[in-house]
């Protein structure tokens, strides 16, 4: 016997008020609404003193205060329309009113994880910008995935949930092959997050393509090249290649070979390019750039150039680098020299000069 419904309906609660609305029932509807708004104004004012004082404060706050009062308050108008038998209709061998906060929880809680997301993203750093981009993300699928299990719980499918799982399983089985390239690329992202070889911003080298790193996804990462084009790389491949990245550390190396002519001193070379070296300030004293003589090449005499640069100014250096060096071994004289063939003939040749 159900004594709570019992309650309601017996002696002046049980009397009829119009058709079969009760005043139990209006009673009831009216003490779930208010004993709801209390709940929602008491949970909110709580809320907001706690963000004023919590370092937690990219969920704990005004967004996520308002947004709680507002589902408990529509919660509790579902289940005061409940106690007065508007929305008793089964449907799916549940009530009407269960579906409905079953649909609220949801969307509320989407609601919740969008705004968090958002407020984890603008209340970062511009240096920390790019993982508080991923940690959204992840926060965001992880309180939706949570969110549709409460949910299936509050409509009453939860004695269905094994059988509804064990047929994902099945559709699983049969969808596996067809979906493997969607979980492998979900999966990936994962480990490239904990991995971590690169972020948002950085120049980088991977599966062929060059660029800046645009965004990076749960399933695709995706590439601006240096001409302008949007690479979107799958995850999967992306953790599988060779990754290059170009700004990983706050120095790099430029390396530049230049060729002077058999006739010309390497050593006064080397002396004229360490001097021009020495003059550029963004060429880092330690590391000490190196010069020395690398080859003997067909036409020339090969010195290689090895200097370090600040990362961000790399590109910068080593044209100033090429430039320079050039002028200099100009002004020194000493010849760079182009490619020279000599031709040997196995007979005379002999040339008719004709004479008008």
């Amino acid at each position: 016997m159900n004594t709570t419904a019992s309650f309601w309906e017996e002696g002046l609660l049980g009397e009829n008020l119009f058709l079969t609305l009760t005043l139990g029932a209006v009673v009831k509807a009216l003490l779930v609404l208010v004993i709801g708004l209390l709940i929602a104004k008491l949970l909110r004012r709580y809320i907001l003193n706690l963000s004023r004082s919590t370092r937690y404060v990219w969920i704990i706050n005004e967004d996520t205060a308002s947004t709680l009062h507002n589902l408990i308050v529509v919660v509790a108008v579902v289940y005061s329309l409940d106690a007065l038998g508007v929305l008793s209709y089964k449907i799916a061998g549940t009530s009407l009113s269960n579906l409905l906060t079953a649909f609220l929880v949801f969307y509320f809680s989407y609601i919740l994880a969008k705004k968090t997301k958002d407020y984890l993203v603008r209340s970062s750093s511009q240096k920390k910008l790019p993982e508080a981009q991923i940690k959204a993300k992840i926060f965001y699928y992880l309180v939706i995935t949570l969110a549709f299990f409460i949910a299936l719980n509050i409509a009453g499918f939860s004695g269905k949930l094994s059988t509804l799982l064990a047929a994902a399983g099945i559709t699983g089985i049969v969808l596996g092959f067809a979906s493997q390239t969607v979980v492998s690329n979900f999966i990936s992202g994962i480990f490239m997050y904990f991995d971590k070889p690169l972020k948002i911003g950085d120049p980088v080298e991977v599966a062929g393509y060059s660029g800046i790193v645009y965004d990076i996804r749960i399933l695709s990462t995706r590439i601006r090249t240096w001409d302008g084009l949007l690479v979107r790389i799958p995850n999967q491949k992306l953790f599988n290649s060779e990754i290059k990245n170009l700004q990983k550390y706050p120095a790099r190396r430029v390396d530049i070979v230049v060729g002077i002519a058999y006739k010309e001193d390497a050593g006064k070379a080397i002396e004229v390019i360490k001097k021009k070296l020495d003059e550029m300030p963004y060429v880092l004293a330690e590391p000490e750039p190196a010069v020395f003589v690398d080859n003997l090449g067909d036409n020339s005499v090969n010195i290689a150039i090895r200097a370090w640069a600040p990362t961000e100014k790399w590109f910068d250096v080593r044209t100033q680098i090429v430039q320079r060096v050039k002028k200099a071994l100009d002004e020194a004289g000493i010849e760079i020299p182009f490619p020279q063939r000599v031709n040997w003939f196995a007979e005379e040749l002999k040339v008719k000069v004709e004479k008008d």
